[in-house]
């Protein structure tokens, strides 16, 4: 059989629990309230090749990434923890560069997208594009 060319993909969802609020929305839109939202966080990978006995990052290599979401945002009001509005956008950008210095350099798979869900039907997503 001919092989064909692409790449594997693998992701994981992590989930953390924290408040937030959007001032900067007209006045009586309820995301300008304070609230809360069971968030998940789901980091995609890829590779070209598999490691090992066949993976693209072994599931365990990835703790890293849930001990910074437990530290750093899980039961916390998330205003005070980033820069930038708390948005879904935001935060899946924020988790995306943090894979990307942080995670990326011990494992052998490369981060491709960050997705952030605030309830189970939406989510936001931040692609990485240049390296």
């Amino acid at each position: 059989m001919t092989a064909v060319q692409g790449q594997h993909t693998i992701a994981k969802c992590f989930t953390f629990e924290a408040s937030h609020r959007l001032p900067d929305l007209p006045e009586g839109h309820k995301c300008a309230r304070l609230h809360g939202h069971s968030w998940t966080v789901e980091v995609i990978l890829t590779a070209d090749e598999l490691t090992g006995p066949g993976f693209v990052t072994d599931f365990g290599d990835l703790k890293p990434l849930k001990h910074y979401i437990d530290e750093h945002l899980d039961h916390r009001h998330l205003n005070d923890v980033l820069d930038v509005p708390p948005t879904s956008e935001n935060v899946a950008a924020h988790l995306a560069a943090w894979c990307v210095a942080y995670l990326e350099p011990v494992i052998p798979g490369r981060v491709v997208a960050v997705r952030v869900s605030e309830t189970r039907t939406t989510w936001a997503e931040y692609r990485v594009v240049d390296r």
